[in-house]
């Protein structure tokens, strides 16, 4: 059947999704409110307040701490060696507190960064592989390379940076509260230069000015961090992504001794890599210069500043000591976006990643749901029928395939597909639901199982029965069966390797894979095989042999066969010849017209 000629218009492009998200903090809150509402909650809400109570035993024990330091230096002041034992006794205890603090700490604190990976990758994993979402994200606007590589490795990132980072934050609030109370209370009070005006608590405003100072120009020197850390990930990705494909195809490369092309692409992957490395090499050089400076100048300034207390007997030893170490650790609380700037910006770019990809899956579905008339309507017929009427296939882009397209095929039907190679593979996934790009509806058939069979079947790496079995479990089938179905495609001969383990898409040629295909078909019995070019790679005499069994083994089963072998037409009952739109058409609201530029 050919497509007539009426004129199209352009389609609407589909909606973009940003590479960058601006509502990043609410999107991550509404991520992780998802992650606190769900089935196993009440471990989560339980492991989060215990780490909480940990927290502030951590806390307490940091106070400890600080008056035992006062007390120790108390007692050498006073050369007494009852003090000195007497604080010695208190430390052990601190001692043995704090390690089963810090350890039980660790293992909840782990515990909630494994679990929260594992829920949110089986979210992102059950969305991307339902409903051909990670076909349709292939079409998808904004920057979403290596989707697996952000289940596998951006996922993993974000989750442990975000616990780790909150556990730290809640830790150096809890700090601030404390000690801001400890130092006011032990800085006494300072008279200005000049004048008769006393400063009570005088430490406390000195430490948030040497934070804030150190915070404000820490961040202007690390600006460029985060930028540069999404960069050098993105590079990363992109170069595992390429090593992955050279693996997958090693065979063609080798036959086409391709090797110095694809050492070439490495090379160019990994030079961006060294770039993206050198840009936050140097991002960092100023922050780690900056921050060495401010920590080792931290330890000395506040006894440089109460040592005029001590030295005019306004402050014992002790208490000095206790007010310099007060002061390095509000300091340090209040310096966490200091010292953490590179890990939120490792964060940041981590979980900008992960939820540019669940942003694009929300709007892949919004688009599905969205009523237009640039979508195929793709519904379940009351007759057992594939009904096709009034189709019009678009490229994502909006420029026509194929228009005016009607069939009707009934049960047990023989029917070749011939034609342009682009209309032919976009009608095979328009009928399996993976191509929505377009006008038209199309009904499946009401009763029956439908399969489809690829040009390259997948096949899965394990056991030759499990992949003969995919998708099904590997005991979904008996064994005669198997080998039955072995026999009929001609592949009788690697029966007794049916539980062998290999790569079976490196260890068998193309021919031989689409044999298996077919012995899938065979397994199954579908009452509809839908099959694009999937017996190609065999002569013609085994093609004829193999769509001769297929009529014998399912007799009642439709088939419709994409093929490129039009010396068999023979064996079917209809002949559907499907050419592209040459003219510059594209499709928009549901007309067809010229199109300028879309």
């Amino acid at each position: 059947m050919t497509d007539s000629t009426s004129e199209p218009t352009p389609a609407a492009t589909p909606g973009a999704v940003p590479g960058t998200n601006k509502h990043f903090l609410r999107q991550v809150l509404r991520l992780a409110g998802q992650y606190w509402k769900c089935k196993r909650r009440a471990k989560v809400r339980s492991a989060t307040l215990l780490l909480l109570l940990l927290t502030m035993g951590q806390v307490g024990l940091m106070v400890w701490v600080n008056y035992w330091n006062r007390a120790l230096f108390d007692a050498l002041e006073q050369r007494s060696i009852h003090g000195l034992l007497l604080q010695v006794g208190v430390f052990a205890l601190i001692f043995v507190i704090t390690i089963a603090v810090t350890a039980a700490h660790m293992i909840v604190k782990r515990w909630l960064m494994i679990d929260c990976r594992a829920w949110l990758t089986e979210q992102l994993v059950g969305s991307w592989m339902e409903d051909g979402r990670h076909y349709r994200l292939l079409f998808s606007a904004g920057n979403l390379d290596n989707p697996d590589q952000r289940i596998a490795e951006d996922i993993r990132i974000a989750t442990e940076s975000t616990i780790a980072l909150a556990h730290s934050l809640v830790y150096c609030l809890m700090t601030i509260g404390l000690f801001i109370e400890i130092l006011w209370s032990v800085s006494g009070a300072v008279v200005l230069p000049g004048t008769h005006v006393q400063v009570p608590g005088y430490m406390v405003p000195l430490a948030f000015g040497y934070a804030a100072l150190g915070s404000t120009i820490s961040w202007m020197i690390g600006r460029p961090l985060v930028r540069a850390t999404n960069a050098l990930q993105t590079a990363e990705a992109t170069y595992r992504f390429g090593l992955s494909q050279a693996r997958e195809n090693t065979e063609a490369i080798a036959l086409l001794r391709g090797e110095p092309m694809e050492r070439a692409s490495a090379s160019a992957r990994f030079g961006k890599i060294v770039r993206e490395w050198n840009r936050q090499s140097l991002a960092y050089m100023g922050l780690v210069s900056f921050g060495s400076g401010y920590g080792a100048l931290l330890p000395v300034f506040p006894i440089l500043v109460a040592a005029p207390q001590y030295i005019s007997g306004a402050m014992s030893l002790g208490v000095l000591m206790q007010a310099a170490q007060a002061f390095q650790r509000l300091t340090s609380a209040l310096s966490w976006p200091v010292d953490n700037i590179g890990e939120i910006a490792r964060c940041r770019a981590s979980a900008d990643r992960v939820l540019s990809l669940y942003e694009a899956m929300l709007q892949l579905d919004a688009d599905a749901q969205a009523p237009s008339t640039q979508r195929i309507a793709l519904g379940r017929s009351e007759r057992a029928r594939l009904v096709i009427e009034d189709l019009c296939i678009t490229e994502p882009s909006g420029h026509i395939l194929l228009e005016n397209f009607s069939v009707d095929i009934r049960r047990g039907e023989r029917v070749l597909i011939e034609g342009n190679p682009a209309v032919t593979g976009s009608l095979f996934k328009v009928i399996g639901g993976l191509w929505p790009w377009g006008s038209g509806r199309v009904w499946l058939p009401a009763k029956g199982n439908m399969l489809f069979v690829a040009q390259r079947p997948f096949l899965p790496e394990g056991t030759l029965r499990e992949t003969l079995c995919y998708p099904h479990p590997p005991d979904a089938f008996p064994g005669p069966a198997i080998h039955h179905a072995l026999e009929c495609v001609g592949m009788a001969w690697l029966a007794p390797r049916m539980d062998e383990r290999d790569n079976w898409e490196q260890v068998l040629p193309q021919r031989a894979q689409q044999r298996l295909g077919i012995a899938r078909v065979l397994l199954q019995q579908p009452a509809w095989v839908f099959m694009e070019e999937a017996t190609d790679a065999i002569d013609p005499r085994g093609e004829r042999l193999i769509l001769d069994m297929l009529r014998r083994e399912l007799p009642n089963a439709t088939l419709l066969n994409i093929s490129l072998h039009p010396e068999l037409r023979q064996l079917y009952q209809r002949t559907l010849i499907l050419s592209r739109v040459h003219e510059a058409k594209v499709l928009l609201n549901g007309r067809h017209g010229n199109g300028g530029t879309h």
